[in-house]
Order: C-alpha cells, then sequence, then structure tokens
C-alpha cells in the first residue's frame, strides 16, 4: 500500500482527507480524497514540486482560473485548487557522522476534480484492444463535443489522449485542461533550457498534433483535433497510427509515414469514416475539420452509415426502395433572417408533394431536417437516409420577388444529374413547386399523383394565406408556448383570408392540441378548439390523414373515447403509410389499454418513418418504461438524449424511471435540465419536486409544490403532476384530493391511470377504481 506523504496530508487536513494515491504521471500525482465540507469523494492532482516552481503560484491560479468557468457535461470540472506550504526533508552527507537532514518549505501547487467511478479510455483499450465501432464514435463524438464548448472560450487542450478521457457510464469526461493551460503559458513565455530542465513538456508525442510538436506557438482548436484523430483511430484498430518508443522518432514519422489503412486492422469500419480519420491525421491543420462542431456533425454523420456492427439508425435503412429522394431544408439567403419560415415551408411542402408520389420513397421531414444548417456532402446524407437522390438549394425572398436554385444529386458518386434557377413574382410560388415537383418526377422517372387543384382541397390560391400558413408552421414547429401562439395566430389570419384553406384548420387543431397536452392552456378549452378545427378540416377534405390523426388525439387525451380515437389512428396510418404521427399517438393510445407489444410496434413504425425523429424515438422509451420495462426505458432515453442534448422531453421522461429505479440524484439532474430547456413549465417543475420527494427531500419538494399553487392562481397548472408528487411521499389524501381535480378538469394524463409506475402505491386504496373508471379504464 503506498504511503501518503505526511506534510502534504497535514497542509490539507482542514479541508481534505487523503486516502490513496491513484497514480503518477509525468508532473503530478493524483491522489483519492474525501471533500469533508461536502462529505464526496475527489481526485487531487498534486504538481511536481520543480513543476510549480517553474509554474509560479500567481500564473497558475490565473491560468486555471478560465478552466474552472468551463461547465459542460463531458468536461470534468474543477473543483478546487490553491497552494499550500510544506516541509520538505533533504538528506545530505555530514563528514564523520554519516547524514543529516535539511528540513525548509516548499510550496505546492494543487487541484481538484470530482472522483470519477470508472475507468479511463487507456484502461479499457488495456482490457478490450479495441473498441465497438459504435461506441468509439459516441465517444469521440462526447469529446468533440467537449472541445468544441472549450473551444469556443478560448481554452486548447494540448494533451488529448486515451489517459485523458474518463468513462463514465460508458460516456466521455475530459479531464485536465487546466495544467495543460497552466503550462502552456510557460512554454510562451519561458525558455527553452527552463522547461528541458524539469522534462516539462506538454502533450504526449504518440498524439500531439504536428504543429505542436515541432513547437509552434499560435496552436488552435484544429492542433486538439488531430490528437483526437489519433485517439480516434486507436479506438478503432487498437494500436496508435505511429508506433514508437523514442519522441522524436515519432514526430519524424507523422511528417514522413502514412498510417496503415484503418479498413486494413478493421474491415467493418466504412469508407467514409476512414477518410473521416485521415482528414483528421493530416500534417496541414487546413485540410483537418474547421471546428470540433464541424467534427461533431460529421462523426454523427459516420454513426449513420453502416459498418457491419451497428447500424443507426436501423429502421429507415431496412427497407430499401426502388425509387427515393431526400429534400434538404432550403437555405434562407435572404437578407431577413425572418423569412427562415419561407424557406423552410417551401422544403416541407415539396416534401408533402412528392410523398403523394406512388413508387417514391421521400425521407420525412424530421430526418431531413436534421441536417438543416449543416452543410453535409450530399453523398453522406443520401447514404444516412438510404435515398438515391439528393435536393438541395436556396431560396431569397426580396419583397414581391423570389430566386429558388435547386439541384439534384446522386448519392451512388455525388454527380449533379439536374439544376435549376427560378427568377418569378411571389405570385408564382405555385407554379415553383409544381414545376419542381416535375423535374423530380422526371429525373426518377415516377409519376406525380394527379394535381388535385388548391382552392377549396388541401391547399390555396391566395399567396397571402399561403405565406401566412409557412408562418404558422414555423411557429409550431418550435413546440414552445410563445411560439404555438404566434403560429395559432398566423393559421387563424390564413383561415380568415381563405376559410376554405383545410391545412391551416389542421395546423389550428395540431396548435391547440400541444397546447392541451403540455398545459399551457386549460384543457377544457383547448382541446374542444381542436377537434373542432380538425372536423373542419375533414367537412373541407375528408382524404387528409393528418385531420383524423388531430381528431383522434382529443378523442384520445380529452374524450376518452377508446374505440373512436384507435378508428381515427388506423385510418390515418392506412391513408398515408409511413404517417409518423399517426403511428406514435397509436401507440399511446394502445399503452392506456396495456396493449404494451402493439404499442412498442406501433413506435417503432413511427421511427421507421422518420428515423431521426426525436420524439418518435423518445416515445420507444415510453411505451417501455409504462410497461414496466424501466432500464430498457432509461437506455432508450439516453439513446436519444445523445443524438440531440437539448430535446427538453428526452431529459424530462428520463427523469420517470430513473426516479423509480432509486436513482434521485440523476433524475434531479434530468429534471433541472428540462425545467431549463422548458422554461420552468410546470410539468417540469412538478418531476423535480417528485425527485425530491422520492429522496426523502419532503421540505423541497413542498417548496416547489407551492410554486405551482401559487403559479396555478393565474393560470392552468395540472394537478395530476402534483398528485404524483405526493404520491411519491406517502400522503395519500393530498394525492386523491389532486387527482379529484384532475378528473373535474380531464387533463389528459388521466388516460395513464392505470399504467402509471408514479401512481402504484395509490392502487391498492378503495378510492382508485371510482377514479378510473370515470376515465373508462
Amino acid at each position: 500500500m503506498t504511503t501518503l506523504p505526511g506534510p502534504l496530508t497535514a497542509a490539507l487536513a482542514d479541508r481534505y482527507r487523503l486516502e490513496r494515491e491513484l497514480g503518477v504521471g509525468g508532473m503530478a500525482t493524483v491522489y483519492l480524497a474525501e471533500d469533508l465540507k461536502h462529505r464526496r469523494k475527489v481526485a487531487i492532482k498534486v504538481l511536481r514540486e520543480d513543476v510549480a516552481s517553474l509554474i509560479g503560484a500567481t500564473r497558475f491560479l490565473r491560468e486555471i482560473r478560465l478552466t474552472a468557468s468551463l461547465d459542460h457535461p463531458h468536461i470534468l470540472a474543477l473543483l478546487d485548487s490553491g497552494e499550500i506550504q510544506v516541509t520538505s526533508h533533504e538528506s545530505r552527507a555530514e563528514p564523520g557522522t554519516g547524514s543529516a537532514r535539511d528540513s525548509r518549505l516548499a510550496t505546492v501547487l494543487f487541484y481538484v476534480m470530482p472522483y470519477v467511478e470508472g475507468e479511463s479510455l487507456r484502461d479499457r483499450l488495456r482490457r478490450e484492444g479495441t473498441i465497438p465501432l459504435a461506441d468509439a464514435l459516441r465517444i469521440a463524438r462526447e469529446v468533440a463535443d467537449a472541445l468544441d464548448y472549450a473551444h469556443a472560450r478560448g481554452i486548447i487542450h494540448r494533451d488529448i489522449k486515451p489517459e485523458n478521457i474518463l468513462l463514465a457510464a460508458g460516456h466521455a469526461r475530459v479531464a485536465d485542461f487546466g495544467i495543460a493551460r497552466a503550462v502552456s503559458a510557460v512554454e510562451e513565455g519561458g525558455t527553452d533550457t527552463q522547461v528541458t530542465q524539469v522534462g516539462l513538456v506538454v502533450g504526449t508525442p504518440a498524439y500531439m498534433s504536428p504543429e505542436q510538436a515541432i513547437g509552434e506557438s499560435s496552436l488552435d482548436g484544429r492542433s486538439d483535433l488531430y490528437s483526437l484523430g489519433c485517439v480516434l483511430y486507436e479506438m478503432i484498430t487498437g494500436a496508435a497510427p505511429f508506433a514508437g518508443t523514442a519522441a522524436q522518432a515519432l514526430i519524424v514519422r507523422r511528417f514522413q509515414e502514412t498510417p496503415p489503412p484503418l479498413r486494413a486492422a478493421r474491415p467493418q469500419a466504412s469508407g467514409e469514416l476512414e477518410n473521416l480519420v485521415m482528414r483528421l491525421l493530416s500534417t496541414d491543420p487546413g485540410a483537418r475539420h474547421a471546428t470540433a462542431a464541424e467534427l461533431t456533425r460529421a462523426l454523427q454523420a459516420a454513426s449513420t452509415l453502416r459498418t457491419g456492427e451497428v447500424t443507426v439508425p436501423t429502421p429507415a435503412q431496412a427497407v430499401p426502395a426502388t425509387r427515393s429522394v431526400a429534400v434538404l431544408p432550403f437555405v434562407n439567403m435572404s437578407a431577413d433572417p425572418e423569412n427562415e419560415y419561407f424557406s423552410d415551408g417551401m422544403t416541407e411542402e415539396l416534401i408533402s408533394a412528392l410523398t403523394r408520389t406512388a413508387g417514391l420513397r421521400v425521407a420525412a421531414r424530421s430526418s431531413v431536417f436534421a441536417y438543416k444548417g449543416r452543410n453535409e456532402d450530399a453523398r453522406v446524407v443520401g447514404r444516412a437516409l438510404n435515398v438515391e437522390m439528393v435536393l438541395s438549394g436556396s431560396i431569397r425572398k426580396a419583397g414581391t420577388r423570389i430566386r429558388l436554385a435547386a439541384q439534384l444529386t446522386t448519392v451512388a458518386d455525388g454527380y449533379q444529374v439536374w439544376s435549376e434557377t427560378f427568377d418569378r413574382e411571389l405570385s408564382d410560388v405555385f407554379a415553383v413547386q409544381d414545376e419542381l415537383s416535375q423535374a423530380i418526377a422526371r429525373v426518377l422517372r415516377v409519376r406525380l399523383a394527379p394535381d388535385r387543384g388548391r382552392g377549396g382541397q388541401q391547399g390555396t390560391d391566395n399567396v397571402e394565406a399561403y405565406t401566412h400558413y409557412l408562418r404558422g408552421r414555423f411557429h409550431w414547429g418550435r413546440r414552445i408556448e410563445a411560439e404555438l401562439l404566434k403560429g395559432l395566430e398566423h393559421f387563424q389570419q390564413a383561415l380568415r383570408l381563405d376559410p376554405e384553406y383545410a391545412l391551416a384548420e389542421i395546423g389550428v387543431a395540431d396548435s391547440y392540441n400541444i397546447m392541451g397536452f403540455y398545459g399551457w392552456m386549460h384543457p377544457k378549452e383547448a382541446f374542444p378548439r381542436a377537434i373542432a378545427a380538425a372536423d373542419r378540416a375533414l367537412a373541407l377534405d375528408d382524404s387528409l390523414a393528418a385531420a383524423y390523426s388531430s381528431r383522434g388525439y382529443v378523442r384520445l387525451y380529452h374524450e376518452w373515447s377508446w374505440a373512436e380515437a384507435e378508428a381515427d389512428f388506423r385510418k390515418a396510418e392506412a391513408m398515408a403509410p409511413g404517417y409518423a404521427t399517426a403511428s406514435h399517438c397509436y401507440g399511446n393510445l394502445l399503452v392506456v389499454r396495456q396493449r404494451f407489444a402493439e404499442a412498442e410496434a406501433a413506435m417503432r413504425r413511427a421511427v421507421a418513418s422518420e428515423p431521426l425523429s426525436m420524439i418518435s424515438n423518445a416515445a420507444i422509451g415510453w411505451s417501455m418504461y409504462y410497461a414496466g420495462r424501466f432500464e430498457d426505458a432509461i437506455a432508450q432515453y439516453r439513446a436519444v438524449i445523445e443524438l440531440d442534448p437539448t430535446f427538453a422531453l428526452g431529459h424530462l421522461w428520463l427523469g420517470d424511471p430513473l426516479v423509480v429505479t432509486g436513482d434521485f440524484d440523476g433524475a434531479v439532474r434530468e429534471f433541472e435540465t428540462a425545467i431549463r430547456l422548458m422554461h420552468r413549465s410546470a410539468i417540469a417543475v412538478a418531476g423535480l419536486a417528485r425527485a425530491h420527494m422520492a429522496a426523502g427531500r419532503e421540505r423541497e419538494a413542498r417548496a416547489l409544490i407551492a410554486e405551482l399553487d401559487e403559479l396555478g392562481t393565474r393560470r392552468f397548472v395540472p394537478q395530476y403532476d402534483i398528485a404524483m408528487v405526493l404520491a411519491a411521499g406517502g400522503d395519500r389524501d393530498g394525492a386523491f384530493a389532486r387527482l379529484e381535480r384532475a378528473s373535474a378538469e380531464r387533463e389528459h394524463s388521466m388516460v395513464f391511470l392505470a399504467v402509471d409506475p408514479a401512481l402504484a402505491s395509490l392502487r391498492d386504496d378503495p378510492r382508485y377504481p371510482p377514479i378510473q373508471a370515470r376515465v373508462g379504464l
């Protein structure tokens, strides 16, 4: 067992209790310790005395202060830092008496990080040799995301290597930003002699970028990307790209040799992945990805390609189509960014027109909009979405004129097979859409569905009404209260201009449905308005699958009419195969009816249609949660959040199974994230209260309930969610009082009474069955 240094232990005794040595590196020793104030395990990194002397306390604390400002889920936080004086004893020869000891004071610099339960990436590589491709890509994405965050704040790591990537529950956390920055300040301000005397070199030769290896002082983020490329290469092949033990030899090889082909060691890796890694390992920084954000997007695209080990997402790729196309979001080239609604709307309209064509598979809106603003290669996007061709373009709107440029690219070889530019008056926008659709149909050799006319059918002849409809969909798609209200205003204005505009009626129905579901409007106000709008849309055109789905939504969540809701959802699915919304909503109904296997199948049909849809992917976890498969639900939600960490519902719903399985701190983190992303929505606040109550922190939970009750004096607050909080604390009377109010208000969550794990503790109470019966369960 390692003996702990007595002077250091004594100097830190008022704040930390050292337990054991964790490891020794070139510049520091790491100790496991207990933070006495907060009763938590921490890792304390103590710099070598000569290194501390060279850096100096003032420079160290100044530079590491910037590191302390980093707050990112994939960066190991800096908890504390400082300098202490310890007594150092040195032996010296004493003539005639053997030896003597001299004592002196030495300055010790240290910094404190959370202690991560798990292992480093180096430990995993030693144990496994190579990393499964799915894991390797995920780890690389997480590190790239961390680097993007740090680079945006002017902080370059300079020592990305497997030892500095810690794995907690399989996810990456990058360590040692602080020491790299502090030492780099010495390199830039000191002398070569000083650095050499103590062996102080930032970076590890096997992972060091060429420009860092030759001592360039003006490094930027692309140096870190090179190092990450070395790490990714090693995860995939099991060996670093350049072998050797001598630092100088490794540096020379970097300039003179090419690493062995990636796929020679790992044939399952795709050609695109090999190209991505080799681009990172370019000796020319300009040939690498320009930013870590660009690399993150490229890694995400690479993760959707077949590798032989992982296929993400699988559903869309499982059924190849003979004729297929993806319409990427048109780029808004207008001077006014407010015209974004127009470019997005034109994209959606074109997708809708092509979707009605027999024999043509069109990538869904949610899948293609995942690539908005990413400037990806058409071949990469096309392979990810499993289509033959990709349509891309731009729109410039100025006054009453529009200019639309579009091109169609084949995925197999990247050749452009058609392009056209349209300069028209805004009044000709419908003709431009038709010409685009016809051009694509000609190239793909398919026949478009007959044009049924716009007035009185799905569309409108009124350009101003159409413009309001596009604005409405743009705001509706943002799915927050203020934006939904803006969208609703535009849909209603479109209907004032053209009362027979059926799609605008569906927009009204969908707006009220969402506001009723999330408690942004009283359910007795929102849902009746939604079903009235859906009925008006069907009166105008009974072939609109979306209108049946919108009506079924009300029948499920407000009218509690199970048979009628099922009929609407099944009709919508039959009329528009691949309409993900109908499959997703039908899955919700099946969960309520406790037909869990059918429910998950419906959810997976939605994902098969829209593989990159966050809501459809998350809904699979929802069906697992209500079926009692809590660990499966947690894994599904985490996978969704990995795809998009800003997806609020993923965090909100992940909190539920974490509470049930007893991970209360994890649940608190997820609900707090949801609160931030959902602008302190009542349902997210109630989730946080439930996590605290379940953890025994009743005071915190009661404070949040009081907040919700106060909010309820000014607007609608769902009582069902507060009932779940009280049930978690064993307050049955309080919980039943809230459920009675929720029943009277016809809150949408009441449909989950029979399956909700959060209310399981109440089901043996004789008051429960009568409430269920009122809902028809």
